[in-house]
This record gives C-alpha cells, sequence and structure tokens, in this order.
C-alpha cells in the first residue's frame, strides 16, 4: 500500500496534467457542436471496427462447432436419402423393397485426424472406432463423394484404405449410359481417377456423372464418384480410356461418414455358399 501512495506522490505532476487534459477535452467537445459531432463520429468508427474484429475472432472460434453441426446434419440427410432410395429403386412399377432392405444402410459421423495423398498407397486416420460401432470393411464417404473403405480399428481410431491407392477397385457406374465399370486410381494425380471397362459401344460425353454401382455390399448405390474429365480409346482394346475428376477434395477432408450395411454379411455368407458350393 505505501509503495502506490509513494507512487501518486512521484507522479501527482503528470496525473494532475493528464486530468486536466481530459477535462479540457470534456469541455471542448460539450461546447463546441463541430469537436462534438467529430468525436463522436470518430468514436463511433473505432468501435464499428472494434466489434468488426471481435465478431471475426467468435466467428473463427465458433466455426468448428459450426462444422461438426454441418457434418451431423449431413449424416441424417444422407440416412434419410438412402432410405428413400433404396425404397423405390429403379425398377419395373411393381416392385417394392422390403423395409429391411430399404433401411440397410446407416451412417456414422467422424472427423479426419490424419491423411496422405502423396504416396502410391495413401490412408486416412478418423476419430471413430469399434467403441463407435465401426468396423473393417465399412464404406467411407465425404459430403461430396466417395473416400475409401475402413482397413482396421481399435476402441477409439480407425483406419481408411483411401480411393487413392493403388490396389483399391470401386464399382462403379455412368449414370447416363448406365455402364458399369471400375474406379481405379493410377497413383497420378489425388485429384484424378480412372474409370476402366467401359465398353466402346456405349456413348460416353465430357461431363457425366459417375456414382457407385448397384452391385457391391459396401456402398449404397448413387454416391458421387467423379465427372468425365477426359475420353480416349485404350490401343488394342475395346473399352474406353476415361479419366474422371474426382468428386473429392483428399486435400481438405476434414469430415467423414463411415457407411454400415447392416445386410452386408448376409448377403456375402449367402454368395460364398454358392462360390464353394455348400
Amino acid at each position: 500500500m505505501g509503495e502506490l501512495v509513494d507512487f501518486f506522490l512521484r507522479s501527482r505532476n503528470f496525473i494532475l496534467f493528464v486530468l486536466l487534459e481530459v477535462l479540457c477535452f470534456y469541455f471542448i467537445i460539450n461546447t463546441s457542436n463541430y469537436w462534438s459531432a467529430t468525436y463522436f463520429n470518430t468514436a463511433n468508427r473505432y468501435s464499428a471496427q472494434i466489434l468488426a474484429w471481435s465478431n471475426t475472432v467468435n466467428d473463427y472460434v465458433q466455426l468448428r462447432q459450426v462444422n461438426a453441426d454441418l457434418a451431423a446434419e449431413n449424416q441424417r440427410l444422407n440416412q434419410r436419402l438412402t432410405q428413400l432410395l433404396q425404397s423405390k429403386p429403379a425398377a419395373p412399377e411393381q416392385y417394392k423393397a422390403d423395409s429391411a432392405f430399404a433401411d440397410r444402410f446407416t451412417f456414422t459421423v467422424a472427423k479426419v485426424v490424419n491423411n496422405t495423398t502423396q504416396f502410391a498407397n495413401n490412408y486416412i486416420t478418423i476419430d471413430k472406432g469399434t467403441d463407435d460401432g465401426i468396423h473393417p470393411g465399412m464404406g467411407v464417404i465425404s459430403p461430396t463423394g466417395i473416400v475409401g473403405r475402413v482397413k482396421i480399428s481399435n476402441r477409439h481410431f480407425s483406419v481408411i484404405t483411401s480411393i487413392l491407392h493403388s490396389e483399391y477397385l470401386v464399382s462403379s457406374q455412368l449414370t447416363k449410359a448406365e455402364e458399369i465399370g471400375t474406379a481405379h486410381w493410377d497413383g497420378v494425380d489425388p485429384h484424378l481417377i480412372k474409370l476402366n471397362d467401359i465398353s466402346l459401344t456405349k456413348t460416353v460425353h465430357k461431363g457425366d456423372s459417375v456414382v457407385t454401382s448397384p452391385r457391391n455390399s459396401t456402398f449404397p448405390p448413387g454416391i458421387l464418384v467423379g465427372r468425365v474429365r477426359t475420353i480416349g480409346v485404350q490401343p488394342n482394346r475395346v473399352f474406353h480410356d476415361i479419366t474422371l475428376d474426382l468428386s473429392t477434395n483428399f486435400s481438405s477432408l476434414a469430415f467423414v461418414y463411415v457407411v454400415e450395411n447392416r445386410l452386408r454379411n448376409e448377403q456375402e455368407q449367402l454368395e460364398k455358399q454358392v462360390e464353394t458350393g455348400k
């Protein structure tokens, strides 16, 4: 306390000067319309700027929660859209899928915690594992398209084999030509992927959409894989040489949706019995 009193005693002249300056400004502002208007305009301008900075900081701080909320909402929309599409697939009018088939896909939202795109075989790590119902073999999609398939899981994390992997193949379908082929990354550009096994007899145009086909048990049909970028002819082959622009931007991947096909084991066990003749 004594040091505070000593400080005021030592600085009394400076403190008196500051108080007199403040008093002078007060009288000037309150007795002159010009200076009063100038003061309030200046104060309002700086107050508005400070408020704008504050709002920017608050928006940035809340951005992570906003993204998480959007991801959760997309999860619900994906679930509902898939149910609607599976209950009324492209089939004769008299066909109607049973409820178990229509509701077989469920989605779990997860955050990407690690991701590579620069290797021939790339992987993605997410923050959900077996405690969240994630298991190897499940498909993974993004808000814009296909991502990959779960390779291994522990209680809290899972590693995904990215579609940017030299050995990963995805059954895919041209939406206009209705031709089914195989999407396969050639290891060159993480924004491009090849579509193989599309017959030259089928008409393909630049910009045509390519989606996951109904002939796989990992992904719901109709998930976007990419759009046709270039069309050529494979040497001495009867197939188009098609390159797609990938629909998923792996360099900015933040949230993904893990897809569970609840009837997958039942389907694969039955198909395995046919293959083995048992």
